[in-house]
């Protein structure tokens, strides 16, 4: 099947790119034309002025934001229909609407610039545009978050908690001047005074990361005393205090790459890009943190579903396309465009 693909690649030319993440596995990276973290692929998607169609290896949110980004003429198609983000799926365009005017009644001003992750909805993205808001990534979470902080009093950061909290903390702000709003409960709660709080945070998260726990750090300290322990910043903070760095997948992967013959890397991620690390690595000793940190829906795009879907386009059959609402689309490029100026 790989050849196949390859002979299709090949028959095709510069009519097809073939965008892959990180978290897919080694069969996709293989016949992939570019592979990199959200960030890097929004970046491709959106520079290609040559290909008709675009197929990305990831998940739902990722291809909407290619479609977003890319001419009308491009079709973005998706091989794993099914392979969404349960943290994209945690805000959804009523929510954020309930959010924001909550947040108005509650502070009596409108100094709040909403900034959503990556991984999220086109919808939210959208939200974020009309509000001044825009998209970050965990490769640009940093110069983006100092942005949004110097247009107005505070952000609301969503939906990733963890990579809100981190990033906020990274840049100075004490974390009793951050709220939590609960969009299950449309409850808004903080320790400090009105005035005071800095940031929002949404309680959303991504499993993957969410559920490393502070114990498998300390486990990996006995088990590799002489390891650096990195981690992705979708971590919980007090995994994030607790390990020798954080950063983008890009991060990690360049820490490893970078690092003097013989070091030792626990890495603390999707286990895919772990395992690739240590193929590619064999000079360094690399290890997983967690061995149950494995995104399904990243592990849905298989060689199988990618050949049909190059096969479907052979016969113009475009089932497989993310197509996304114009009039959602001229808002979320409005947070998109932000975000890649900042970047």
């Amino acid at each position: 099947m790989l050849n196949k693909i390859k002979e299709i690649k090949k028959e095709m030319g510069d009519d097809l790119l073939i965008l892959a993440h990180h978290y897919q596995n080694d069969q996709i990276v293989s016949v992939a034309d570019y592979v990199g973290d959200s960030l890097k692929l929004a970046q491709m998607a959106e520079k290609n002025k040559t290909a008709k169609y675009i197929v990305f290896c990831g998940v739902h949110f990722m291809a909407e934001t290619a479609d977003i980004l890319t001419e009308d003429w491009q079709k973005v198609l998706l091989p794993a229909l099914t392979a969404g983000c349960p943290m994209a799926n945690m805000a959804d365009l009523d929510q954020a609407e309930k959010a924001w005017e909550l947040l108005k009644a509650e502070f009596g001003d409108e100094e709040t610039v909403p900034v959503t992750y990556i991984n999220s909805k086109a919808e939210i993205k959208a939200f974020c545009g009309r509000h001044g808001g825009t998209t970050v990534t965990s490769g640009n979470a940093g110069k983006v978050l100092s942005w949004a902080l110097s247009q107005k009093k505070r952000v609301l950061f969503l939906p990733d908690q963890n990579l809100g909290k981190n990033t906020a903390v990274d840049l100075g702000i004490p974390e009793e001047h951050m709220a939590l709003y609960d969009q299950s409960t449309e409850k808004l709660t903080y320790a400090c005074s009105k005035e005071d709080v800095k940031m929002v945070l949404w309680n959303g998260y991504c499993h993957v990361h969410h559920t490393i726990a502070l114990s498998k750090v300390e486990e990996a300290r006995k088990a590799h005393p002489n390891a650096k322990i990195i981690v992705h910043p979708e971590c919980t903070h007090e995994v994030c205090k607790a390990v020798d760095g954080k950063g983008s997948t890009e991060f990690l992967i360049n820490q490893v790459k970078n690092a003097p013959a013989g070091s030792e890397w626990v890495v603390g991620t999707e286990a895919n890009l772990v395992l690739r690390l240590v193929e590619t690595n064999p000079d360094k000793k690399v290890s997983i943190l967690n061995t149950r940190s494995v995104c399904t829906n990243m592990n849905k795009t298989s060689v199988e579903n990618l050949l049909e879907t190059l096969e479907q386009i052979k016969e113009n059959n475009f089932e497989k396309q993310i197509t996304v609402d114009d009039n959602i689309a001229k808002d979320a490029v409005k947070s998109l465009n932000t975000m890649l100026s900042l970047s």
